[in-house]
């Protein structure tokens, strides 16, 4: 066995008319994330952090924002690709771990569910899912409320 790390990070701009998921929850708040897909920015990073530490690329190698058969889709869809894939490969998660970074909106209220979604997706227990949420001071992009973003890292072991 052998035990590999990866990383993952994304970014979406928050506008009017778009729903705001994060991590698979529906969190209300008067702007949406923009995207191809649900522009779930926290799946998105868990899922780049995964992707890389068993050396498949990213998510656009599987999910292409040019392909319109993937406009709209769940995020956590993208999770259970990535747990099939990791079956058929002998690949084991041992933990993934993620910060989303947003001014607004308060997302504390919605980790656990947010966990669950992970965890579910993934097939392995939630206490093997970190999620934490902060804010950046006022600083930056987020801290103007343009946008939301999320950094995850991820522990794999291979047969």
């Amino acid at each position: 066995m052998s035990a590999r790390c990866g990383i993952g990070f994304d970014v979406h701009r928050l506008v009017e008319g778009r729903r705001c998921v994060i991590g698979g929850v529906d969190v209300p708040h008067e702007k949406g994330l923009l995207g191809h897909s649900d522009a779930d920015v926290l799946i998105h990073a868990i899922a780049d952090a995964l992707l890389g530490a068993a050396g498949l690329g990213d998510i656009g190698t599987f999910f292409p924002d040019t392909d319109a058969k993937w406009e709209g889709m769940d995020s956590r869809e993208i999770l259970r690709f990535i747990r099939a894939r990791f079956a058929e490969t002998g690949i084991r998660i041992l933990n993934v771990d993620s910060v989303v970074m947003a001014q607004r909106p308060k997302l504390a209220p919605h980790v656990a569910r947010m966990k669950e979604n992970v965890a579910e997706a993934l097939g392995i227990s939630p206490d093997a899912v970190g999620v934490k949420a902060t804010t950046t001071e006022k600083l930056g992009f987020t801290g103007r409320e343009e946008g939301i973003a999320a950094q995850a890292v991820a522990l794999v072991e291979q047969d």
